[in-house]
């Protein structure tokens, strides 16, 4: 098994970020990546690769895109946005190790949305829903 490559805070500010700004506005702008919580997207960026005892906590890319995905909705790391930032970043990170999402953008954007009204008590269980979504969807690139 590849080991899934990591992200940075800059990819997202030019790739996940450029994008939902860029296809994703619709009638509700997204701020400048300038206004974002400090510290907050660092953290989403770094749990998905977290060990304990030498052993990964999140396996697999879909592991990995699955606590991403849920952390950039629930954190908030930015102002407005965060689904739609979520979403272009899920999309970079399987694009960046070799995959995709084969399914329509309102799919996609339903499915964030479902995560967001999620309640915290169900963290756990909306993760591996999540990496069940994922991997029901992902297809090479």
């Amino acid at each position: 098994m590849a080991k899934t490559k990591l992200i940075t805070v800059a990819e997202i500010e030019y790739v996940a970020h450029r994008m939902a700004k860029g296809f994703m506005e619709w009638d509700e702008p997204i701020p400048d990546f300038g206004t974002r919580f400090p510290n907050i997207l660092e953290s989403c960026l770094k749990q998905p690769f977290v060990t304990f005892g030498n052993k990964n906590l999140y396996v697999g890319l879909t592991g990995k895109g699955a606590i991403l995905f849920y952390l950039m909705i629930k954190n908030h790391p930015f102002e407005n946005g965060n689904k739609r930032i979520a979403i272009t970043t899920l999309l970079y990170l399987l694009f960046k190790n070799g995959k995709w999402l084969e399914l329509s953008n309102e799919a996609l954007y339903t499915f964030a949305r479902d995560i967001a009204k999620s309640s915290p008590k169900e963290k756990d269980k909306i993760i591996k829903q999540t990496e069940r979504f994922i991997k029901a969807h992902l297809v090479f690139t």
